[in-house]
Parts: C-alpha cells; sequence; structure tokens
C-alpha cells in the first residue's frame, strides 16, 4: 500500500541488529522490569512516609507535579544549582528531601554493581568486590585521617576519599606486580592491603576525642544515605555516567579476560594494560560511590553474582543487568534501613544503609556457599 513504509533507521533497525540481538534476551528484560517495579515501589515509599506523613496519593501526585517535573528553572536548580522555584509545600520536601536519597542510591547501586562485576572479570573470582583491591580500605583511611586529624578539610571529604581509595589501589598494583600481575597476585595484595589500612583504621579512633567525629566515621566506614540531598546527586552522576559508559564498553574485554590468560594473548590482547584499564574503570566507579554514600559493602559482592545467575555469563548481558539490579538491591536497603526500625521498634532512627546490606549479603553467601561445591574462580 502507498501509504505504508518501511522502517527507517532507528530502534527497530538497531535491535534487529545480530550484534544487540542478546538485548531481546528474555531472561535479561525480566530481570530489567522486575528491578525497575522494586525501584519504583521503594521510591514510592521513600517519598510517602518521613517525619511529614503524606497518603501515597499525595506523594504520587507531587512526584508527578507538572509544575515541577516540566519546569526547566527546577531541573536546573536540582542539577546545576540555584535557587528553587515556587512549588507547593508536598513537592518542596518530596523533590528537595526526599527523592534525591532515591537518586543517590540508584546511582551508588549502578556503581557498585558494575565495579563489582569488572573486578571479579579481572581477578577471575566470582567472590571478588568493588573493594577487593583495597579501594575501601585506601577511601576509609582517608576519611579517618581527615576528620580526626585534619578535621578542617572535612568539606573535601569526598574527594578525598576517592584520592584515598584510588591510591590504595596503586599500592596493590604495585605490590602485585613481577613483570606482569595475576588474579591471585591482585587479590593477595588486596587482602594485605585491606589487612593493614583496616589495622590503621581502627588505632585512629583511639585518638578521636569528639563523640560527634566518631559518629560521623562510623556512618562513613559503614555507609550512610542520610542527609543526602541534590548536591550528592551532583557530585556522583557525571562520574557515574563516566564509570558506566566504560564498563559497558568494556564489557567484550571482560569476555575475553575470562578465556584465560593464554587465549587473551593469542586473539592480541594486551592483558596488563586491559587488566589495569579496567581496574581503573572499576575504581572511578566504587569512588564515586564511596565519595556520596561511604562504604557500602556486599552490593558489589552480591548484584554480579546474581545477575550472573539469572541472565548468564556473557558480561554484555551481565553489565546491563547489573545496572538494573544494583539500584534496586540499594533502593531496596535504604528503605529498610530508613523505615525498619519505625516498623520494628516504633523509633524514627535510620541505620546505615551497610549494616542492612550485609545482614542480607552475609545470609545470601551462607546460602551459596550450602548450595554450590565450588565457588571462586568464574
Amino acid at each position: 500500500m502507498s501509504g505504508e513504509s518501511s522502517p527507517g533507521p532507528g530502534v527497530t533497525s538497531f535491535l534487529r541488529d545480530r550484534r544487540f540481538a542478546w538485548l531481546l534476551d528474555p531472561k535479561l528484560l525480566s530481570v530489567a522490569l522486575g528491578s525497575i517495579a522494586v525501584v519504583v515501589l521503594g521510591g514510592l515509599a521513600q517519598v510517602s512516609f518521613g517525619s511529614y506523613s503524606m497518603t501515597l496519593s499525595q506523594a504520587w501526585a507531587a512526584v508527578f507535579d507538572p509544575a515541577v517535573l516540566l519546569n526547566r528553572r527546577a531541573w536546573s536548580a536540582f542539577l546545576l544549582g540555584g535557587d528553587l522555584p515556587e512549588m507547593s509545600h508536598e513537592s518542596l520536601i518530596v523533590w528537595n528531601i526526599r527523592l534525591p536519597r532515591v537518586f543517590v542510591a540508584i546511582l551508588v547501586g549502578m556503581n557498585l554493581a558494575v565495579s563489582g562485576a569488572i573486578f571479579q572479570a579481572v581477578t577471575r573470582n566470582e567472590l571478588a568486590s568493588p573493594f577487593i583491591l583495597g579501594v575501601s580500605s585506601g577511601a576509609g583511611l582517608s576519611i579517618l585521617l581527615t576528620l580526626v586529624v585534619f578535621s578542617g578539610l572535612s568539606t573535601f571529604l569526598p574527594l578525598i576519599a576517592s584520592v584515598g581509595g584510588a591510591a590504595a589501589f596503586l599500592i596493590v598494583y604495585a605490590i602485585a606486580w613481577k613483570g606482569g600481575t595475576s588474579p591471585v597476585r591482585l587479590v593477595l595484595a588486596g587482602v594485605i592491603v585491606g589487612t593493614v589500612f583496616g589495622s590503621l583504621q581502627t588505632a585512629l579512633f583511639f585518638f578521636a576525642e569528639d563523640i560527634g567525629v566518631v559518629q560521623s566515621a562510623i556512618a562513613w566506614t559503614t555507609g550512610s544515605l542520610t542527609g543526602t540531598d541534590w548536591q550528592q546527586v551532583r557530585l556522583a552522576l557525571p562520574w557515574t555516567l563516566v564509570a558506566v559508559s566504560l564498563a559497558v564498553a568494556g564489557s567484550r574485554q571482560c569476555n575475553v579476560l575470562l578465556l584465560g590468560e593464554q587465549t587473551a594473548r593469542s586473539l592480541g590482547m594486551s592483558i596488563e594494560r586491559v587488566r589495569f584499564a579496567l581496574s581503573g574503570v572499576a575504581v572511578l566507579a566504587a569512588a564515586a560511590s564511596i565519595a556520596v554514600a561511604g562504604i557500602v559493602g556486599f552490593v558489589g559482592l552480591i548484584v554480579p553474582h546474581v545477575v550472573r545467575n539469572l541472565v548468564g555469563s556473557d558480561y554484555r548481558k551481565l553489565m546491563v543487568g547489573c545496572l538494573f539490579v544494583g539500584p534496586a538491591l540499594m533502593v531496596g536497603a535504604d528503605v529498610g534501613a530508613r523505615l525498619g526500625m519505625g516498623v520494628l521498634v516504633g523509633t524514627e532512627t535510620q541505620i546505615p544503609v551497610g549494616i542492612v546490606t550485609g545482614l542480607v549479603g552475609g545470609p545470601y553467601f551462607l546460602y551459596l556457599m550450602r548450595k554450590q561445591q565450588h565457588m571462586g574462580e568464574i
């Protein structure tokens, strides 16, 4: 018929390309849709409950308030900083206080998940985490040094945490280098650096005289989203976009690394360069999360493993799956951290989200250990 036309270049043509057919994998689509549902429900719970009570309909109306959602000035203030436009009291609470916490949880979940997936490929160990190469210990030590010794620099705490994590990674790589590196040496070096830096962190607590400093340090070292706002979103968003883009682009290299060093070399891969570059991307992603939420454990360990069991070991699918499951776990855990104490004991006290992820991650890996005979090497 004359009114019909063949589809031009666009989404349909893109998905028909055999190189991207894996995006239509039913398992991957199910994982994505299920994770989005968890994020939406968790986000709705976050914006609906608090010291200023709202009904679900009021919270939903505030989230989709056209005066905010379609207001360029509002988005400019959120993402670039500046004065907020006029809005209702409910919309102000939802958009300026509660939703930023959800957005930060999403960004942190993405970063930790892809960071963990990369480290597991680099070390060829499914029990590796974003902090296996000493990132968390270096960031934690730099945070405590700043709070206890150089308190005047506390304004730059996120930047200092990122620098500390990157410096620890370089130390680990230097220790592991012996005419090249290997997954085993990287893991052992990470354990050594993590143990030494962890001991130094514990020692620093004895030099802190202000209880407020101790509480702040504990919040950073256990991971917390309490008090996050649009400033944290603005800090994490650019680095998240860079890290996630590089991680997805590097999924093919991760697949090749899993074939073994001899096979990778026979395919023309420069093992050390690729391993170092991918580790740098993982450090960048982990540092972006540490800068805004502190050290949140187990997310980077759990999520890649869950996604691998659901969609398989192909890192193209694994990376995309992590971008959905990571935020779902973080948003769900933060709901428990923020609202769980109120439900259980009737108090508004919030606990660090890192405690919730630890309570979830420990039993999960105990279950895996009992279920699987062989765990460790991918």
